[in-house]
């Protein structure tokens, strides 16, 4: 892959049209981006390449591609109505559609094309409940979780401690190796969401503790650090399906009901602005958030400012 991207990236300008360099192309988008990434981008643009009706990635982006700026957006737009049609979400539309615009974007970065698509995404409320189960939610799930003492109730409970005390996501969690923890400096090396580098963690001491008590189930062999014991996968990675189903699971038998992984995260920093007093700046150093702008919205759910507001205004009507 390397050796095609280097090729695209070395040629002279006036030899890559699209018929002859998309497949580099592809090749190329792929280029330096982390494994969990590389399969992201790999699933949706599988996505368009059916919709286009082609035989390979490389293909579709040759049709798109030699089609011109206005025919090319005109396909896009098609691709965008396709998706709604078919009912997925709109931050999976707009996911599948980031990678064409992206794709498109390289491609006239390289001198392939003179233009880029201007498809816009679909409207879409991210973060819609940034809440979580809350702090009390989470004492629940632990309370669960103490009349456990077998080794799944250990690893569980070391998962659901570095879901919510550092609020890591899902796939950050399961993809942590043995290597990556040192209980000794009380650190965590986590790959993080389009990251292509680790970046060190400090672990609290509750999270410690529940580390070192599955650590001591688990053994000191290298590999995954959070081991499946489902039969269809024993001894292997714990997967991030499982970890969904496990947190599920926990949240029915606390009787909280529907209770995701994702959901810890968010418990996690809307517990962080209240325990800082809504210290954007350094709740961001927790989250690892790139953009402090996404807390804005943690913050305005934590507060209601908006029913603060009505309660104002409703106020003054009938005094």
């Amino acid at each position: 892959m390397a050796e095609s991207a280097a090729l695209v990236l070395a040629a002279p300008a006036a030899t890559l049209d699209p018929s002859s360099a998309s497949h580099r192309l592809v090749d190329a988008f792929f280029f330096g981006r982390n494994a969990k990434t590389v399969d992201a981008y790999r699933r949706d643009l599988e996505s368009f390449r059916e919709f286009v009706g082609a035989r390979s990635q490389g293909e579709a982006a040759r049709v798109l591609l030699a089609q011109g700026h206005g025919p090319a957006n005109e396909a896009a737009l098609r691709y965008r109505a396709d998706l709604l049609v078919r009912g997925l979400a709109p931050a999976t539309v707009n996911r599948r559609l980031a990678a064409v615009r992206s794709l498109v974007k390289l491609a006239r970065t390289l001198g392939l094309v003179p233009w880029t698509l201007e498809v816009p995404s679909v409207e879409s409320r991210a973060y819609r409940d940034t809440r979580g189960p809350g702090l009390e939610g989470v004492r629940r799930l632990l309370a669960v979780l103490d009349a456990r003492v077998d080794a799944k109730g250990k690893r569980d409970r070391a998962v659901l401690h570095l879901l919510f005390d550092m609020a890591l996501r899902r796939e950050e969690a399961v993809h942590l190796d043995l290597e990556d923890v040192d209980l000794e400096k009380g650190t965590l090396s986590v790959l993080g969401k389009k990251r292509t580098e680790k970046e060190t963690l400090t672990v609290p001491e509750p999270t410690k503790a529940a580390l070192l008590s599955w650590l001591q189930v688990r053994g000191d062999e290298p590999g995954p650090l959070f081991l499946n014991f489902d039969r269809a996968g024993k001894g292997g990675r714990l997967t991030g399906r499982s970890v969904h189903r496990l947190v599920g699971e926990l949240g029915l038998d606390a009787g909280l009901g529907v209770v995701r992984p994702h959901g810890l995260r968010h418990a996690a920093i809307t517990e962080a602005l209240e325990a800082t007093g809504g210290d954007v700046r350094r709740v961001q150093k927790f989250s690892r958030h790139r953009d402090v702008r996404v807390l804005a919205v943690y913050d305005d759910s934590r507060r209601d400012m908006g029913g603060e507001v009505a309660r104002l205004v409703a106020g003054r009507a009938t005094a």
